[in-house]
């Protein structure tokens, strides 16, 4: 009996662990309808910009304009001088007003080379994010990019 309790035991923990593992590719949630909902910040929003500098890089990897939710949200960080991306700096905004902080939303996808998060779901329209990060050596960078979703 003893025997049959651990076999028992053993294939519960193997599907939790699948079903934990089917968890981990479901679509997350970016942008609710309700932040879409909210009206666009009054005004230019700054970003931060200087002459020739080393700081860091980041790129948008767009698949297409006109895109369907869930989409492939992919940035790439590149650094230069030999200063490496610090992924704590890193700061995501949804630009409404007031604006809305996606960073523990992304959080979960961030690496220093970039952020790869393969499942993101938003509403359908124009949305603006700002995306802000420093290298080793206190540098920023800021970018920010539209991102068009179609029903």
């Amino acid at each position: 009996m003893k025997h049959l309790s651990v076999v028992f035991a053993g294939a519960f923990c193997a599907i939790a662990g699948i079903a934990s593992a089917s968890q981990a590719f479901a679509s997350e949630v970016l942008i609710t309808d309700q932040e879409a909902k909210l009206p666009p910040p009054k005004g230019a929003f700054a970003v931060a910009t200087r002459g020739i500098t080393r700081g860091p890089r980041i790129d948008y990897v767009a698949d297409a304009a006109g895109m369907k939710s869930p989409i492939r949200l992919q940035l790439k960080f590149e650094s230069f001088g030999g200063a490496k991306i610090d992924p704590a700096t890193l700061k995501v905004t949804y630009m409404k007003d007031p604006s809305v902080d996606l960073t523990d939303r992304v959080k979960p996808f961030v690496q220093a080379t970039g952020i790869d998060m393969p499942d993101a779901v938003l509403p359908p329209g124009d949305h603006t994010l700002r995306v802000d990060v420093k290298d080793s050596d206190g540098r920023a960078a800021t970018s920010s990019f539209v991102l068009k979703i179609v029903q």
